[in-house]
């Protein structure tokens, strides 16, 4: 990130990044740090503005400050009422930032409106079928916690059809990338009904054992 400004930049990595330590394990610095190296990556494939999608990947999971129901919008506002950025970025691109912010969830129902929201969406989407169950695991384990084994055994295996499945509400927007091939990987794993099951269970029975040490 050599071409990032510094100014920017620390202030990215101390005042936005550190935010992520109070979310979920699904949604910590891991996470934003992944989503800004896959941004930057697509940056360099599609000729896109590696500052202003430094910028909007670092923001882009803020809103969870407030929940996860509004998270998308939230982080749009959060980025159009941050008046350090005007330091560094023009009011049209403040809104172009917004907008990749607003327009990265899964389940949106519009396509993003722009080049830079699609690859924040797809910078979101680290395809891996071991890490999405791990997350699901996670998120299902946290949010649910009067869940029996089997509950979220159940509730995990449903989420991954009505997200990843054939089907599914998950929408990738840049053709011929990484996560397309891998998600092809991980519908394989999900049409298996034996494998996904066996693959859950134990990611869930991992996660029950961590939180129990």
């Amino acid at each position: 990130m050599n071409d990032i400004r510094e100014g920017l930049k620390t202030y990215i990595e101390t005042e936005i990044i550190p935010r992520y330590r109070a979310f979920d394990k699904a949604h910590r610095e891991d996470h934003v740090r992944m989503v800004i190296a896959q941004a930057l990556e697509l940056a360099d494939m599609l000729g896109a503005d590696r500052e202003l999608l430094y910028a909007a990947a670092a923001y882009h999971d803020t809103g969870l400050v407030e929940g996860r129901e509004r998270h998308h919008l939230v982080s749009g506002e959060i980025i159009r009422s941050d008046k350090q950025l005007r330091k560094w970025f023009s009011e049209e691109d403040i809104e172009l930032i917004a907008e990749a912010a607003e327009d990265h969830r899964a389940s949106s129902d519009h396509a993003p409106r722009s080049l830079y929201g699609r690859i924040i969406a797809e910078a979101d989407r680290f395809i891996e079928a071991e890490t999405i169950i791990r997350r699901t695991a996670q998120y299902s384990l946290q949010h649910y916690p009067q869940l029996s084994r089997e509950g979220h055994l159940s509730r995990c295996i449903g989420h991954l059809k009505e997200k990843y499945g054939d089907g599914g509400y998950l929408k990738l927007w840049i053709p011929g990338s990484p996560n397309a091939r891998r998600l092809e990987e991980l519908r394989a794993i999900i049409r298996d009904e034996p494998q996904v099951i066996r693959l859950t269970q134990q990611i869930l029975d991992e996660e029950i054992s961590a939180a129990e040490a």
